[in-house]
């Protein structure tokens, strides 16, 4: 439960109030933000903790921040991107959002937006058509950059992520074994192993928990919908979905190596 206050207004001016302490609170923040009850139809409110990231740990080894799921991977992949090599292939960066609860909506990976400007790049150079359109998108190879979580009374520890040990690859995710997820094949899996184990890049491998015990998942589903190679690959974190959650210094940096390794692939 949300707490925002506790003091009634003022005895002056709560005798036509029946709720005193919600009139005061919305007293202070007409007085101080100019919100009123009304604009509460439309604002787009987010309570989060107030704490800044920190370093954790005796050894400092560690980060202690909010919403490291997901904001960690943008961060890495963006990283990786911008210090990636020219390259002759077209590289996306794409972020979405809506993930946790269902990548729906304009802004959730099961828009159209990804379809729709690659459709635009290709009518730029006057040569759209649809089957040119499906067949970018099927020659497309993608990472899908999501947090491994870390639980252990529904994991198992011989198949869990480990924090300090780098990029977590899960090959499948979903839940009750592989129900509803992406489950990248054995080819694409070697060559990004190659490209990782070239760029001398730290990872593990991992699944979302025991059967019938654990799970979870990502968006990498919905662009293997278009034929295109796609596997998860992110940073193993503790706490998730905690006010505050817990990764490693080591993993984002060797996460970052990997992202930037796929790019240069």
């Amino acid at each position: 439960d949300l707490l925002v206050g506790s003091q009634p207004m003022d005895k002056k001016e709560d005798e036509k109030e029946e709720n005193t302490v919600k009139a005061y609170v919305l007293q202070l923040l007409k007085e101080q933000y100019g919100i009123e009850e009304k604009d509460f139809v439309s604002a787009e409110l987010e309570v989060v903790p107030a704490g800044a990231a920190r370093d954790f740990g005796l050894d400092s080894s560690m980060i202690m921040a909010y919403g490291q799921d997901d904001r960690i991977c943008a961060f890495t992949s963006l990283m990786g991107f911008l210090h990636s090599k020219p390259s002759a292939k077209t590289k996306v960066c794409l972020f979405v959002d809506k993930e946790e609860i269902g990548s729906v909506g304009a802004t959730g990976m099961h828009a159209h937006f990804l379809e729709n400007t690659v459709a635009e790049v290709i009518n730029s150079q006057g040569e759209y058509s649809e089957l040119k359109l499906r067949r970018a998108l099927k020659n497309s190879k993608m990472l899908s950059a999501d947090v491994n979580p870390l639980y252990a009374e529904v994991f198992e520890k011989n198949n869990s992520a480990y924090v300090g040990k780098g990029a977590a690859i899960s090959k499948y995710t979903g839940a009750r074994g592989k129900s509803g997820s992406n489950d990248a094949n054995a080819e694409y899996l070697g060559i990004l192993r190659k490209a990782f184990d070239d760029a001398k890049v730290e990872y593990q491998t991992a699944e979302l928990g025991r059967i019938d015990a654990g799970g979870g998942g990502t968006i990498a589903y919905i662009p293997a919908a278009y034929g295109m190679d796609v596997i998860d690959i992110g940073v193993p974190i503790l706490n998730m979905h905690a006010p505050y959650e817990v990764s490693s210094k080591a993993d984002v940096y060797e996460t970052t190596k990997c992202y930037k390794a796929f790019y240069e692939m």
